[in-house]
């Protein structure tokens, strides 16, 4: 069986069905999926969408992008509580865009981190072209779990994620992605580090390119990284699933 580890299906401009989406995951042997919130209005439907559906669990936060808007009510959705609530996220940085100052998204990232901490959390974090902030911002807690999600960056960064005991997020991209240099930093993922994700709506893998993504698409990211890893598709259907239900805790 296989987890999609980060997905936005209980979005509520997901274009497909809800029991369509679902009813083909679990026919693609996807019996997982995690609902990532990106807003205060994203986290409090992924909550909800979770609480409906028995295969889904929610992870809450603001994302970088959303942090000019508040953050406030990830605070209130975590003292309420919920046994489908597995993670914060997803947070982090992103300067490719800058939606949001940056000093606001700091501060978003660090309370958000403290509240990871605070309830026991892993995180899903998103940086892009931030890393350089990233990491002082990430070493002044101590305790953190988590994954870098859709993680796309150089060698020397993936090198810090796994020093820092983190895990990486691949999907889609790894299965399109014309860098060479992108494809050797996919290949040095140890397995016992690798977590797969959809990210959808976006990011479709191959051979579904021009569709709109969906959970039951993370066995063909899974089928991808049988070439890569030289492994069955058993085999590494089983080390990533006990990945997520390590850090997770499903």
């Amino acid at each position: 069986m296989l987890v999609d580890t980060h997905c936005h299906i209980h979005e509520a401009d997901y274009p497909l069905p809800a029991t369509e989406v679902l009813a083909r995951a679990h026919a693609a042997g996807v019996d997982k999926m995690l609902c990532v919130g990106t807003s205060e209005q994203s986290s409090t439907g992924a909550v909800k969408f979770a609480n409906e559906h028995t295969e889904t669990y929610a992870v809450i936060g603001v994302h970088p992008h959303e942090s000019k808007h508040g953050w406030s009510v990830i605070g209130d959705l975590l003292s309420q509580g919920s046994d489908k609530l597995v993670g914060i996220g997803e947070i982090g940085l992103d300067y490719y865009y800058g939606y949001s100052p940056r000093e606001t998204q700091i501060e978003a990232l660090e309370q958000q981190i403290e509240w990871a901490l605070q309830y026991g959390l892993p995180i899903s974090f998103h940086v892009r072209d931030a890393f350089d902030d990233f990491w002082p911002v990430f070493d002044n807690f101590h305790g953190i779990r988590g994954v870098l999600h859709s993680f796309t960056d150089s060698e020397i960064n993936l090198e810090q994620v796994l020093r820092r005991g983190l895990y990486v997020g691949a999907n889609g991209i790894s299965t399109f992605t014309r860098d060479e240099a992108q494809k050797a930093v996919f290949a040095s993922v140890p397995l016992e580090r690798l977590l797969f994700e959809t990210d959808a709506p976006f990011l479709t893998p191959l051979p579904f390119r021009g569709k709109i993504n969906e959970p039951a698409f993370v066995r063909n990211v899974a089928e991808y990284w049988v070439d890569v890893k030289g492994i069955s598709l058993d085999e590494i259907a089983a080390a990533t699933t006990a990945n997520a239900h390590k850090l997770f805790k499903l």
